[in-house]
């Protein structure tokens, strides 16, 4: 890879996220052209960042693949020439609804989706009850996609709990682990950093996790703070509570460099134990 594309200037963007499905791709539409100014490569949205987050919103707000959100946010990559991870929106396919992610080139072109594989189903005593399978369907792929920074996975919120996922995207080449996420107000001051943190260090890979910024009078509060990690486990940035762009500057160099010096991939026992991806990764039946 060339010096230019051994750094990465990637963009989260917070926003604040409404029961206005119009005003909210606006609100992402401006705060891309103000990252693209701040001079990202690479712009990253919130999970669900066109909707309110409860499963009521889903099937109302969804639309299928090439809708009028889709459409904005491949025109959004095409005006100002970066990478976007478009967050996630409602995806309507055969009268079934998705937590979906697509990824455009700087052309405009869609380069990658993911359809989120793990349903938020949770039932925590004294904290937060939610049933995202209530109104969604899940995923059956893992995502990697190719770009001129080399290979990135893309998983979405609850999929990044599960060590499995993030291994299967880094043995497929991922050296950045992007996740468009809302941790609530009882999940993210417990294991969101805690989270971020450990899969950095057991992938020795970028992990990137873009949030809604909060609203307290939200149905469902976010615990925001999104946040960027170095393969060594180091918080590079980690945001607040309010609407904002974050620059990070990520030299791809560092995983290549502690990968060798630490070794932890090359040290799996693959003769005792092994990952088998029964579904795809884009598109391949993988064994590791």
């Amino acid at each position: 890879m060339s010096e230019s594309t051994n750094r990465l200037r990637l963009a989260m963007i917070q926003m604040e996220v409404t029961e206005n499905k119009r005003k909210n791709i606006s609100t992402a539409q401006e705060m891309l052209r103000q990252a693209t100014e701040k001079g990202a490569q690479m712009a990253v949205l919130p999970e669900m960042f066109c909707c309110p987050y409860n499963t009521k919103s889903f099937p109302v707000y969804g639309e299928p693949e090439g809708g009028p959100c889709w459409q904005a946010m491949s025109e959004a990559a095409r005006e100002n020439k970066l990478y976007l991870v478009a967050g996630s929106m409602p995806e309507f396919e055969e009268g079934r609804c998705y937590n979906t992610s697509y990824i455009f080139g700087p052309d405009g072109q869609q380069i990658g989706k993911h359809r989120k594989m793990h349903l938020f189903d949770i039932d925590i005593e004294g904290g937060q009850h939610f049933q995202e399978s209530d109104t969604l369907s899940a995923g059956d792929q893992a995502t990697v996609f190719d770009t001129a920074f080399g290979k990135i996975g893309v998983a979405i919120c609850y999929d990044f709990r599960f060590p499995e996922l993030a291994r299967l995207m880094v043995l497929d080449g991922a050296r950045i682990l992007i996740v468009p996420a809302a941790f609530n107000m009882t999940t993210g001051p417990r294991h969101w950093q805690l989270m971020f943190r450990s899969r950095a260090v057991d992938n020795q890979a970028f992990t990137i996790g873009v949030a809604p910024a909060r609203n307290p009078r939200a149905s469902y509060v976010s615990y925001a703070h999104s946040i960027a990690v170095s393969p060594w486990g180091h918080v590079i940035k980690q945001m607040g509570i309010d609407p904002g762009i974050e620059i990070v500057e990520l030299d791809l160099r560092e995983v290549i460099e502690i990968r060798a010096q630490l070794p932890l991939l090359k040290h799996r026992r693959t003769d005792l134990y092994h990952l088998k991806c029964k579904a795809n990764v884009r598109g391949k039946t993988k064994k590791e």
